[in-house]
C-alpha cells in the first residue's frame, strides 16, 4: 500500500508484490511515502539535474570464484524494464541469483524496485540502488546475475561486488543527461501522410521520436514517444489531432 501525507492509500499491484517489497513513487510532484517491511522515506527530485544512460551494455567479472554478470539497458516504461529484467531471468534459468533493479519515470510517476533475490536482505539489490542513486541515474534497468563459485563472500563481500556490478554496468553504459518523454496519439487525414512523415523523419533525431503503433481506417492514427518538448511543434501543425498522456 503506498501512504500519501494525508493518509489517503493506493493499493499495490499484483506484479508489483510479486517483484519485491522496495518501491518508491512520485505523483504530479506530490511526496510519497516508500513503504516497506522494514521503514519508508520522503523523496523529491529536480527533472533537470538527473540522469540516465545511452545504451544497452554487459559486463563481467570474477571476484573468488563467483562470477557477476552485470545487464543494463535505458527504458522508458515500467513494462520495458520488466520485459527486459524477464528476459535476463530466462537467458539465466540456473543461476545462483538475477539481482532485479529498474528506476522508471513514466507519465509523472517515478518507481524504483528492486529485491536481492535470495541473497542476505540489502546485500544486493540496495548497494545496486545506492550507486543509482549517487549517479541520479533514471530510466535504467538492470540485472546483476550471478554464478557461485563455492567461496562465501560474506555480507560486506556482496555488498561491495554488487554494487561494483551496477558501477560499471553504468559506467560502461555511458552517463548521458535524461531528457524527459512523453507519448502522443496524433491522428491526420490521408492527404497529408507525406507532410506529417516527413516532418517526423527531419526531427527523429531531434525529439528522440519513436513510432510505437500506426493504424490506418478512415484516417491515419499513429502513436509515437518522443521528448516532451515536441508537444509545441505538433501542436502548431493544424492538420494533426494531437492527444498526449
Amino acid at each position: 500500500i503506498f501512504i500519501t501525507k494525508k493518509g489517503k492509500q493506493f493499493i499495490r499491484t499484483k506484479e508489483e508484490e510479486n517483484f519485491g517489497n522496495e518501491i518508491l513513487v512520485i505523483t504530479n510532484n506530490k511526496k510519497f511515502f516508500k513503504v516497506s517491511s522494514k521503514k519508508s522515506k520522503i523523496v523529491s527530485k529536480k527533472k533537470e539535474n538527473l540522469n540516465t544512460v545511452a545504451k544497452e551494455t554487459i559486463i563481467e567479472f570474477e571476484e573468488k570464484k563467483s562470477k557477476f554478470i552485470g545487464y543494463i539497458k535505458p527504458v522508458s516504461s515500467v513494462r520495458e524494464a520488466e520485459k527486459f529484467i524477464n528476459g535476463i531471468k530466462e537467458m539465466h534459468p540456473n543461476a545462483t541469483h538475477n539481482v532485479p533493479l529498474y528506476r522508471v519515470i513514466e507519465n509523472g510517476q517515478e518507481y524504483f524496485k528492486y529485491n536481492d533475490d535470495g541473497e542476505p536482505t540489502n546485500t544486493a539489490g540496495k548497494p545496486m540502488a545506492e550507486i543509482l542513486n549517487i549517479l541520479n541515474v533514471y530510466n535504467v534497468a538492470l540485472v546483476a546475475t550471478r554464478y557461485f563459485g563455492g567461496i562465501k563472500l560474506g555480507a560486506g563481500g556482496l555488498i561491495r561486488n554488487y554494487a561494483k556490478t551496477a558501477k560499471l554496468a553504468v559506467n560502461e553504459a555511458e552517463i548521458i543527461k535524461y531528457v524527459e518523454k512523453s507519448t502522443f496519439i496524433i491522428d491526420y487525414d490521408y492527404e497529408y501522410t507525406s507532410e506529417i512523415e516527413a516532418f517526423l523523419n527531419a526531427n527523429q533525431n531531434v525529439y528522440n521520436i519513436e513510432i510505437l503503433e500506426k493504424n490506418y481506417a478512415d484516417r491515419v492514427t499513429m502513436k509515437i514517444s518522443a521528448n516532451a518538448e515536441i508537444e509545441e511543434k505538433l501542436n502548431e501543425m493544424p492538420k494533426l489531432i494531437v492527444i498526449k498522456f
